[in-house]
């Protein structure tokens, strides 16, 4: 399946469409084309009209999957996803990262023997750890890359 997104006047996606991959193009089936115009043109004939563009889910083109909420660059023919917090920038790469480096899959997930999970602070600009009982047990310090008890 092909993904489309339909665009507001500002490039604002507001929604996320599936087309078969079997809908024929100029140049032979969409599945075979990524980011055919044929594939936006269905679209807007199947759809009575709107602004498209094709989004792929393993962002193989176009940086991003479209997301509702999320935009469309035309200058860098790219989807951005929402900002998910103020603190945090756009890489080169069009993706989001914290002014925090998070702990990564091979830092400890562990602390005082339960394992832990974690989640964004905005308020303090840090990464939490908490506990399979949802309650916030310890802090990350990135540059010791240990966690710390709150």
């Amino acid at each position: 399946m092909a993904n489309f997104a339909e665009l507001d006047d500002n490039n604002v996606v507001l929604r996320v469409v599936q087309v078969s991959n079997d809908t024929p193009t100029a140049n032979g089936p969409l599945g075979e084309n990524d980011m055919h115009v044929d594939g936006e043109t269905y679209c807007q004939n199947l759809f009575k009209g709107g602004n498209w563009k094709q989004s792929s889910v393993n962002s193989n083109f176009r940086s991003n999957p479209a997301a509702i909420g999320g935009t469309y660059d035309a200058e860098k023919d790219a989807f951005i996803n929402p900002q998910p917090y103020d603190s945090w920038t756009l890489n080169d790469s069009n993706k989001w990262v914290p002014p925090i480096v998070s702990p990564g899959p091979n830092d400890d997930l562990e602390f005082n023997g339960q394992e832990i999970h974690t989640r964004w602070d905005e308020e303090n600009i840090r990464w939490i750890g908490y506990n399979n009982s949802h309650e916030d047990v310890c802090v990350w310090d990135p540059n010791t890359s240990t966690w710390s008890a709150l």
